[in-house]
């Protein structure tokens, strides 16, 4: 058995095995553990991948490279750290009365499913079971979010569940004209029609035209799952209608999977075309997303819902990177994409615990965090001045390279850029002085928090903005020699 099939086989096993367990105690610790063997199987495969290159599986359904291994890793080790918050934070939801013992089962049970479901879509080789990969997220999410079973909670699910399941469906029809596209190039009756390492080798020879269309009803569908204006209603309320750790879980990994399968589509894509089409499309949406998201910051009353409209911003900023291309560019994305998913599952998990401590999500009436509990005003803090982009965080750095490569081949577009930052730090700090230094309602009593994966995420991300460690730099380099053809350095 490979490596990889054990880091796929061990949150399937681990989901199934969470289902049986149910709400015991003991739950908490299984998922866990589940986690620690997740991440330590996808860390293997990655040395290796690192050290021999590429793999392909014999059955050829599974390919591992530079730019899909790290965000393995990164979701491996995201999904860990989660799972060890969410122990303490799901028991005090029970306590609370918000989830009862057979809505625990399935909470424990869907949270490895939909590791599996994202394992799944980032390892494959064929781009049907891509799709597969992302609708099975899309199902297992839509359980978790409307875990606590409110009327809005219903309805957050709901409004997820119909607008990714029609984004989903426009990206089946995409996948559904690449493979008649590869058809009309390779002829019928072949099996391997789906793969994209042959789809790659052979990118030039397909019909523009169909490509072309094809990427377009990509874009919608992946699109909606990465969160990009105007398909985005549906990620703000799922923020805030779902269990805390559901968020941290959604912001920092589900949306870069979508993103990598946005970006694998691109490379086809600049393979037959030979234009920057598919780029100037994702840019275009990219700056919409990155623009109108900072300025939806301004206008929310939910915490929740503010650093969900900041995920919808970096999102953005991403795809806009992605779609410049060039060395710089894509090496900066790649960058971002890692601060991000760490920064802004720390800023959830803290979010989750302040929102117990103060019993709401109104950002109104979170007050005084850093007198009643500092281990949380501390990490708000800290985890929103790393998000803003002020160094010596990972998030300046990448922030900084993409604005490089935008001033050295789009400058014009220089100015939105450096507004859009400036908009998006009022809208985060506008309420942050009170929430973290204001005068605490009376009453407020401490609560259990679990701080641990919070501190490891903002240690890393200001370790990335000092120095980037050479392993993790040779993966950048090599996944952006894959995408662009050249080297950043």
């Amino acid at each position: 058995m490979t490596l990889l099939e054990i880091t796929l086989l061990i949150p399937l096993l681990g989901g199934l095995l969470l289902a049986l367990v149910g709400h015991r105690p003991i739950a908490g610790w299984i998922n866990i553990a589940v986690g620690v063997m997740t991440f330590g199987a996808a860390l293997a495969m990655a040395l290796e991948v690192l050290d021999h290159g590429p793999q392909l599986s014999p059955s050829r359904m599974f390919y591992i490279d530079a730019f899909n291994v790290y965000l393995v890793v990164l979701t491996a080790f995201v999904g860990l750290t989660t799972s060890i918050f969410s122990r303490p934070y799901m028991r005090h939801e029970v306590e609370r009365g918000r989830v009862t013992s057979r809505r625990l089962r399935l909470y424990h049970a869907m949270y490895q499913c939909f590791l599996f479901s994202m394992l799944l879509a980032l390892s494959t080789n064929n781009l049907g079971i891509l799709w597969i990969g992302m609708e099975l997220a899309t199902l297992t999410t839509v359980l978790l979010v409307s875990l606590y079973r409110t009327p809005e909670a219903i309805e957050a699910a709901w409004k997820y569940f119909i607008l990714c399941g029609v984004g989903i469906a426009q990206a089946l029809f995409g996948t559904v004209l690449i493979y008649f596209a590869a058809e009309t190039k390779f002829g019928a009756g072949r099996d391997d029609t789906l793969l994209w390492t042959v789809l790659h080798e052979s990118a030039g020879g397909m019909d523009p035209a169909v490509i072309t269309l094809a990427f377009v009803f990509l874009l919608v569908g992946y699109g909606t799952k990465v969160g990009l204006v105007p398909l985005h209603n549906w990620l703000p309320d799922a923020h805030s209608e779902g269990p805390t750790p559901m968020s941290a879980v959604l912001s920092g990994l589900l949306l870069n999977v979508a993103l990598y399968a946005l970006v694998r589509v691109k490379m086809l894509v600049d393979g037959s075309l030979h234009t920057n089409l598919a780029g100037n499309l994702m840019m275009g949406f990219g700056l919409l997303s990155f623009t109108v998201a900072g300025l939806f910051l301004h206008r929310q009353h939910d915490v929740k819902r503010m650093f969900s409209y900041s995920s919808i911003e970096h999102m953005g900023l991403i795809t806009f990177g992605f779609g410049m291309g060039g060395p710089l560019a894509t090496f900066g994305a790649l960058l971002h994409m890692t601060v991000h998913s760490l920064t802004k599952s720390a800023i959830f998990i803290t979010v989750g615990h302040a929102c117990q401590l103060a019993g709401t999500q109104r950002i109104t009436q979170i007050r005084g965090l850093i007198r009643t509990q500092p281990a949380i005003g501390w990490g708000l803090l800290l985890g929103t001045v790393a998000i803003a982009g002020f160094p010596p965080f990972g998030v300046f750095i990448s922030e900084f390279l993409l604005l490089m490569a935008t001033m050295k081949t789009w400058p014009w577009l220089t100015i939105p850029l450096l507004a859009g930052f400036g908009v998006a730090f009022g809208g985060l700090f506008r309420h942050m002085q009170q929430m973290v230094f204001g005068e605490p309602p009376p009453g407020q009593k401490p609560v259990e928090a679990n701080m641990l994966p919070v501190v490891v995420h903002l240690l890393l991300v200001l370790w990335l903005g000092l120095a980037i460690p050479g392993f993790l730099s040779r993966w950048f380099e090599q996944a952006t020699v894959l995408i662009t053809g050249a080297s950043p350095l």
